[in-house]
């Protein structure tokens, strides 16, 4: 005798929508990868140009600058934690660097 199939849980279309976007995502960066890595293995290149690369493939720029922006919090974070490891010396220099960009 077949199984009748389960009942939809609550929340169940938003997990499919969750899994959907997730699978667009993975699509989109597989695709920036692809072509990054077409670029890098290109025997014609001599010199890496990350300004060809972000202004050829569409949507590398600004899946560069959301990454960025996401690792920023941790950059701060390490910055602060790492600031009692500092010499004086090189705190003053990191405040007058502060003050300059301030005016």
């Amino acid at each position: 005798m077949p199984r009748k199939p389960k009942p939809a849980e609550e929340g169940t279309e938003e997990v499919i929508e969750n899994l959907e976007e997730n699978g667009d995502e993975v699509g989109r960066l597989t695709r920036l990868l692809a072509a990054v890595l077409n670029y890098l293995s290109d025997d014609e290149v001599e010199e890496i140009d990350i300004e060809y690369l972000f202004n050829h493939t569409e949507g590398l720029r600004e899946w560069w600058e959301q990454y960025r922006e996401s690792n920023r919090k941790i950059i701060e974070d390490d910055i602060k934690n790492s600031l009692g490891e500092l010499s004086l010396k090189e705190l003053e220099s990191i405040y007058e660097k502060i003050k300059e960009k301030e005016k």
